[in-house]
């Protein structure tokens, strides 16, 4: 099989665990200095994975927590998204041959079809809803607090993850890794089965806090169908829902675009919102849909493309005089950044994870030219060039050219200056933080963030194939000529979510579901929220703090209505009640319970049930 060769190649150029990579482009102080940090990173990783990592007490086996920190922040949960990109590194690095990986991936498989089973203010399995759920306490418990929910990028990076290594296990040729790559494909198939049908439909963002389309999700979406596909085949499997909805996703993915810089998030309704869209989610959008065997059109913003390039010099540009640490800096040399310039969390500090990122598209790129053998600097693209290097001008460098190298080289030392930025601020024992003070470069918020030890050991893997015979990362298949359809749909199928047994869901996981809608009204001034408890796991077992927030969405002066939809078991009965909280902490409750008793399981998966209500106190 070919991907079982490129595997076998891969396997004998490591360095982390095997035969050490020839280089073929300069090494330097650099490349030592970033094999001491990554015997860290990874190490930190592993020590926030349950149920034996030393910073992870009480994760069930296979959970990633976000950081050992429990206050001011607290990240002591596991987050879908965190978690999947984390393990995607993990099955990149036992491609490589870091075979004592493996078991940390099965337990991973078997904590997701788990996770998939669990309830939550988001939905749960039979509905699909719940997928979109965008963290869990680390023993596999729901958390009920106010947040922004659904997040609908989880399932697409956790499908990736989970593809990339069941592609593996077909290319053994051995029966038992067949049979576990079946067994994993049920988690991932609810996974795809998610995104086909609520890819359309507005989420939070990767950072939680815009309401809308986000153009992360969306890329990382179409690269799970895509790939997707291919694995369900291999599978024989249904896959046509993925096919026909990826061709919709990418046309779709297009509308972000403004001219100068893809645009964040786009179809936003939210009160004070007034960003650029300038942000280092569409960064990390191209990273994570890297394929080494891709071209460099603009459709799908692959690292090396014209539009990627643009977006990327207009992205470190707003970060050159934001940041005390970079008033210094020479312009054309690699600075810190962050997540987006209108940043205040914590202060709007950059980010180790973000200012990495920038270098890992820089390496992609240079894989990519190196793999078409030539480098095309357009209209679009010449501003990026002239910024790296500024003799640059417009023309097609072929791979043997002096130009080619001349430019390639300059991307590299560009590349490498962000490198020794996030290293410049990093503390002498390796451990990083989730920021990094944009006034003197000391560690803030959450300490040995699980997605910024991931995020060095990425960029590592990417440098290495850039400049030496280090194996790429394994292509997902991006179409060498996509084609879009003449116009976008808005269009969605629905999918069947069936709990993955053979990977390891509990037998008795629920089936069968009704989404129960509350309306309720109930006049309320600014301040104050409706939230929901009752007698049931999915109403917070009557505990205050687990109470379910209510929408005032559809609120209006002749209809002051507060909703709730809830996914609940079929045939169960149950009381409830609702209470207002006000802006001073105040808590008023209704006077007394009130009860519903869901129906019997029906023909429609889930049913529906609305309940119309008034508030009842005295």
């Amino acid at each position: 099989m070919i991907f079982h060769a490129l595997l076998t190649a891969s396997l004998a150029a490591t360095t982390f665990r095997g035969v050490a990579a020839k280089p073929f482009r300069r090494q330097g102080d650099l490349a030592s200095r970033i094999e001491t940090e990554v015997e860290v990173a990874l190490p930190g990783v592993l020590n926030n994975i349950g149920p034996d990592g030393s910073q992870a007490p009480g994760a069930f086996a296979g959970v990633v927590i976000a950081s050992p920190s429990t206050e001011d922040p607290d990240y002591f949960f596991t987050w879908t998204r965190d978690a999947a990109l984390t393990l995607k590194m993990i099955v990149d690095e036992f491609l490589h041959g870091n075979g004592d990986l493996q078991s940390y991936i099965r337990d991973y498989v078997t904590s997701q079809a788990i996770l998939q089973t669990v309830s939550n203010p988001s939905g749960a399995l039979p509905s699909g809803r719940g997928l979109g759920e965008p963290k869990f306490y680390p023993n596999l418990t729901r958390f009920n607090g106010d947040w922004g929910r659904p997040q609908r990028d989880g399932p697409a990076l956790r499908a990736t993850a989970l593809i990339t290594y069941s592609r593996y296990l077909l290319s053994t040729g051995s029966e038992s890794d067949r049979t576990e790559a079946n067994n994993v494909w049920g988690v991932i198939r609810n996974d795809l089965n998610y995104v086909a049908q609520y890819w359309n439909q507005t989420g939070f963002d990767l950072w939680e806090e815009v309401k809308g389309s986000s153009f992360f999700t969306i890329a990382v979406q179409y690269r799970a169908l895509v790939e997707g596909a291919v694995l369900g085949e291999q599978l024989q499997d249904d896959v046509s829902a993925y096919k026909s909805q990826a061709q919709e996703v990418l046309c779709f993915y297009q509308s972000f675009w403004n001219g100068q810089y893809a645009v964040a998030n786009i179809n936003v309704n939210q009160a004070g919102y007034s960003r650029s869209g300038i942000d280092a989610a569409t960064v990390l959008a191209s990273i994570a849909t890297f394929d080494p065997k891709a071209g460099c059109g603009d459709i799908l913003f692959q690292p090396c493309s014209s539009r990627a390039l643009l977006n990327l010099k207009n992205y470190i540009d707003v970060f050159r005089t934001l940041y005390a640490i970079n008033q210094d800096v020479q312009t054309g040399t690699g600075v810190a950044t962050g997540r987006y310039a209108e940043d205040v969390y914590y202060g709007g500090n950059p980010w180790y994870l973000t200012t990495l990122a920038v270098a890992e598209q820089l390496y992609d790129a240079i894989q990519q030219w190196n793999s078409v053998g030539s480098i095309s600097i357009d209209a679009v693209s010449l501003p990026f060039w002239q910024s790296v290097y500024s003799s640059a001008t417009s023309g097609t460098y072929s791979k043997d050219s002096s130009e080619f190298s001349t430019l390639v080289d300059a991307v590299l030392a560009y590349a490498d200056g962000f490198v020794e930025t996030a290293l410049r601020y990093t503390p002498e024992n390796g451990a990083l933080a989730e920021q990094y003070s944009r006034e003197n470069g000391t560690a803030v918020s959450a300490r040995n963030l699980t997605w910024s030890y991931a995020s060095f050991i990425t960029m590592r893997g990417a440098r290495l194939s850039a400049v030496s015979d280090y194996a790429q990362v394994p292509s997902w298949g991006a179409p060498a000529a996509p084609m879009l359809p003449l116009t976008c749909s808005a269009t969605s199928v629905k999918g069947v979510y069936i709990p993955a047994y053979a990977a390891g869901a509990p037998q008795d996981a629920v089936t069968c579901t009704y989404l129960a809608t509350f309306n309720l009204n109930a006049t309320t001034v600014y301040g104050q929220n409706l939230y929901i408890f009752g007698s049931s796991t999915d109403l917070g077992d009557w505990n205050v703090a687990d109470a379910l927030l209510g929408s005032a969405a559809d609120y209006t002066d002749t209809r002051p209505l507060w909703t709730w939809t809830i996914e609940l078991p079929a045939g169960v009965s149950l009381e409830y009640k609702f209470l207002r909280k006000d802006p001073n902490g105040d808590i008023v409750y209704e006077d007394e319970n009130r009860t519903l008793d869901v129906p019997q399981c029906g023909s429609e998966i889930p049913g529906s049930v609305t309940e119309e209500l008034s508030w009842n106190t005295t």
